[in-house]
């Protein structure tokens, strides 16, 4: 048994996810378990307030791409490359030897450390939230203690996904720290 190494296949754009199912279930139809380790479609997970309401949502980002980790065999490179659908292949490169013959690239490590890396982090790290808010913008507050109240929003802290929002309270002005999902646009 050779080394099993990561290849990236090219896929039809916006297709990548039911490519990678279609492969998978080539791969257990033609007994090739044991020479791919997983497949993998690599996705940015955000979260976007809109209308006051948290939303998460993959951003792909290989656009037309998918991952594989396996030891290639001609088997494996024939159901890649013409029994799923929507998979045109293997990224590659011409041989030295023979120019027409093209050759499967193996993803170098450090390539590979980075993408998983930034996949782990994906998933152990909560999500970067995208805000469509902006400082000065005016916002109603929709839960809390002063839900029904009007308000500016002085500061956005994305990194806490909270709001410094000013609120005439009693006739003075009052400065109330809020979640995103507290307020919405006006």
């Amino acid at each position: 048994m050779g080394e099993k190494k990561w290849y990236v296949l090219r896929t039809a754009g916006g297709k990548e996810k039911k490519a990678k199912e279609y492969l998978e279930k080539e791969i257990e139809k033609g007994d090739l378990k044991d020479q791919v380790s997983q497949v993998l479609v690599p996705v940015e997970k955000k979260y976007v307030v809109k209308n006051g309401k948290r939303v998460a949502t993959e951003k792909l980002l290989f656009p037309g791409y998918v991952l594989i980790e396996a030891e290639l065999s001609a088997e494996l490179e024939y159901v890649i490359r013409n029994l799923v659908p929507g998979m045109s292949g293997f990224l590659t490169e011409k041989k030295s030897s023979n120019p027409n013959e093209r050759i499967a690239v193996p993803l170098r490590e450090d390539e590979v450390r980075r993408i998983l890396g930034q996949q782990d982090e994906d998933v152990a790290g909560a999500a970067e939230t995208e805000v469509d808010y902006q400082v000065g913008e005016a916002v109603r507050i929709t839960d809390g203690p002063f839900t029904g109240f009007d308000g500016t929003i002085d500061e956005i802290v994305e990194d806490r996904s909270k709001l410094k929002v000013i609120v005439m309270i009693f006739g003075r002005k009052t400065l109330l720290e809020l979640n995103f999902n507290q307020v919405t646009k006006e």
